[in-house]
């Protein structure tokens, strides 16, 4: 396998507030970035519509990778606090999903000759799930090092931040509360989609922002 280009990085871009975050920070360090969204029958797929537009936005090169699996039937809670997401792992847990993810990234990395992944978990304010912590992604590069020795490197940026840190982040990139989409139960109306505010994602997401705007 040809050496990969250290500049070129692909980022998992979903076109919520972390991997868009996740894909300013690799800009901002100066790499030539790719981003790669994955269109796997999701519910809140408005989120593609989000990342087409910063992806436009910013003069971003993007590709969509479509999945079909049977997945499992999830219950999303609504309502929670924070601490109450962190104290076990939330109901809405989709198994398998950042492990296909990540090693549908490392695929079409190698295609795009990126020498890194980029991706936006983050395992301080989130719904406990396991694929986000630093141990999953960890043992994934021990994995993948063996599968491809010379390939990709997974960069994960906002692994220990607080939302309220990411918020704070996405600002000073320049990003606005509503330019990103969270929602896991999106409320259709008949003039717009909009988030249902009661989702865990909802409710990291607006109490990040409160808490910025509050302080700032």
């Amino acid at each position: 396998m040809q050496s990969l280009n250290p500049d070129v990085a692909a980022v998992l871009h979903s076109g919520g507030l972390d991997s868009t975050v996740c894909l300013l920070l690799a800009m901002e360090s100066g790499r030539q970035v790719r981003s790669i969204g994955i269109d796997y029958g999701q519910r809140h797929s408005i989120e593609l519509e989000h990342a087409e537009r910063q992806c436009s936005k910013y003069g971003i090169e993007r590709v969509v990778l479509q999945v079909k699996w049977n997945k499992p039937t999830r219950v999303i809670p609504t309502g929670r606090k924070p601490e109450e997401m962190r104290s076990s792992v939330s109901p809405a847990f989709l198994p398998g999903r950042n492990v296909i993810f990540l090693s549908l990234a490392l695929a079409e990395a190698i295609g795009m000759n990126a020498k890194e992944i980029w991706i936006g978990v983050n395992s301080i304010d989130f719904s406990g799930y396991p694929d986000c912590t630093a141990q999953f992604i960890e043992a994934f590069q021990t994995m993948s090092k063996i599968a491809i020795p010379e390939g990709p490197h997974i960069v994960a940026p906002l692994q220990f931040k607080s939302k309220r840190e990411i918020a704070l982040e996405a600002r000073r990139l320049g990003l606005q509360r509503d330019d990103t989409w969270s929602c896991y139960r999106p409320v259709e109306s008949s003039e717009r989609i909009v988030p249902c505010r009661q989702c865990d994602a909802c409710i990291l997401h607006d109490t990040a922002w409160d808490a910025i705007d509050v302080r700032t």
